[in-house]
């Protein structure tokens, strides 16, 4: 399997290059709620999807600021593909690790893979291996994927389980898409559901769960809450990126109804584009800071400190949280024109509400982070998953 020298290449070139591509099919991809074929191919032939993969199964192992910068960089083009963009990569990074028995399946380095946690089904031990049944939510990117990956749970043939939880490999035409993704931010990302039914996969292909496997990789030594949260972040300072550009070109082609003057003259929009470039600024250097000493530390072998993983969730929160407000305090000095559909600050603004609304970045963390910050250790979602 060919395995591209990192070195060699320039990541953020490349996601640069597809700029054009994006942001052609981004109406396209709101209207039929997942990305078009034609991206997702784009980004496999660049190897984008398998930044953080193994070197195992074609991947290069990359930092996570170098798929964090990716990522950000196509969100800033269009935030539904900077998603399923961001999900393909974890999907490679965290559960490639442990395909060692199945590499086959994801061997032709244009397979796209999708996944899914959201919920566990079943497998039921049988002869031949595992019969695979259940329904998951919010599966990303899979329209365009050749592979799925299921979270199961096993089952004897007493019927008796346990905790422990794997991941089904199955490939297009074993899995039925659900059309469930009716929404209004992140349409184009195709987070539909996925429907199995009486499928039987070989025991090669039940694999360990979500960040474990046997197979080396750099991303298996941080621990999975954190690692989880760095590149739902970057989707987010991409949005508010795209919307400071869009609010500008806007600010210098508009004169407010009932004015004399250009938007780009009044103080009121010069006062709210400053202030969103400096929440911006601010908290992506916070992050990128941070996930620099997370990557040193457990790159080194280290263990991070409660405080450490505290900071990451911190970060990650208020990062989403400032992301949110950069769009909303720009849409209010926008004025009507940024109401309107097919305007890149009303899409902008439906995108980046969605991803505050994901646990992994959401507010809903920050009493447990408090606790953890005072002394009283890690707890929730911050004690791991």
């Amino acid at each position: 399997m060919p395995r591209p020298q990192s070195s060699e290449i320039d990541w953020i070139a490349r996601a640069k290059s597809l700029e054009e591509l994006i942001r052609a099919h981004s109406a396209e991809a709101d209207r039929i709620r997942h990305l078009p074929n034609k991206v997702a191919s784009a980004f496999a032939a660049n190897q984008l999807y398998r930044l953080g993969a193994p070197r195992g199964i074609g991947g290069t192992d990359e930092e996570p600021i170098t798929q964090m910068r990716v990522i950000e960089e196509v969100s800033r083009s269009d935030g539904s593909a900077g998603w399923n963009l961001m999900i393909g990569i974890e999907t490679f990074a965290l559960v490639g690790p442990s395909m060692a028995t199945c590499t086959e399946a994801v061997a032709d380095p244009s397979v796209i893979m999708a996944s899914s946690t959201a919920a566990v089904g079943e497998a039921l031990h049988c002869e031949g291996g595992w019969l695979i049944n259940g329904q998951w939510q919010f599966v990303s990117g899979v329209h365009n994927a050749h592979v799925f990956g299921a979270t199961v749970r096993k089952i004897n043939k007493q019927g008796e389980s346990d905790d422990v939880r794997y991941y089904a490999i199955l490939p297009k035409g074993r899995f039925e898409i659900v059309d469930t993704w009716h929404v209004s931010g992140l349409r184009g990302s195709g987070s539909h559901d996925v429907r199995i039914v009486n499928q039987t996969v070989a025991d090669t292909h039940v694999v360990a769960t979500l960040g474990h496997g046997d197979m080396p990789s750099n991303q298996l030594s941080i621990p999975l809450n954190v690692r989880l949260t760095f590149n739902k972040i970057a989707v987010a300072l991409g949005i508010a990126r795209a919307a400071i550009d869009a609010f500008i070109e806007l600010a210098h082609g508009k004169t407010p109804r009932f004015a004399n003057r250009k938007l780009k003259d009044r103080p009121f929009a010069q006062r709210q584009l400053a202030k969103a470039e400096a929440r911006l600024r601010g908290h992506r250097a916070a992050v990128y800071e941070h996930t620099k000493r997370v990557t040193q530390v457990c790159y080194g072998g280290d263990r991070l400190s409660d405080e450490d993983i505290a900071i990451a969730h911190l970060l990650a929160s208020e990062a989403t949280t400032g992301c949110v407000y950069v769009v909303e305090s720009l849409l209010e000095a926008a004025g009507t024109s940024a109401n309107y559909i097919g305007h890149p600050l009303e899409k902008l603004a439906r995108d980046i509400r969605v991803i505050r609304q994901h646990t992994t970045v959401s507010p809903q963390h920050i009493d447990h982070i408090g606790q953890a910050l005072i002394g009283n250790g890690l707890n929730g979602f911050l004690r791991g998953v």
